[in-house]
């Protein structure tokens, strides 16, 4: 009899642990990656953790949300002509449906004052009003910070 009671609330205390586990499973996992270094090794870097992290969550069945936040010399990630990782940037966009580059518009006007001209950006990139302030909202919205 008490094997019987004890063997019944083992797997009460079981299903009791795994069900938030297996719920949590299925939640979106949102990551926001920095960068802010005009480094090409750092900006590869930066698109391998963002493919291998979406592989990964996407071979157990979970969204992912990935925004790479770029501002200062990192901006040069996402400006046309410039960038070292442009053609990778396009292939991973169309692969990954929740990948989004930002781009901050505070060092845009800041290279516009000191070239006098805007910085086209690739097709890929949105604009942000602040970098820094985009990533203290990805954050503030449950993100992972990850810096290259």
């Amino acid at each position: 009899m008490f094997a019987r009671h004890f063997a019944a609330a083992s797997l009460a205390l079981v299903a009791a642990i795994a069900a938030p586990m297996i719920a949590h499973a299925a939640e979106t996992v949102r990551i926001a990656f920095h960068v802010d270094e005009n480094d090409p090794q750092k900006m590869n870097l930066t698109l391998n953790n963002a493919a291998n992290v979406a592989k990964h969550y996407e071979a157990q069945g979970t969204p992912t949300v990935i925004e790479v936040v770029t501002y200062g010399p990192g901006l040069a990630m996402l400006i046309e002509g410039e960038s070292p990782v442009a053609g990778r940037i396009a292939a991973m966009a169309l692969e990954h449906e929740g990948l989004t580059f930002s781009a901050c518009a505070n060092t845009m006007a800041a290279m516009e004052k000191k070239t006098g001209t805007l910085p086209v950006l690739i097709s890929e990139a949105v604009v942000f009003p602040s970098g820094v302030v985009r990533l203290v909202e990805l954050q503030g919205a449950g993100y992972a910070y990850i810096k290259p």
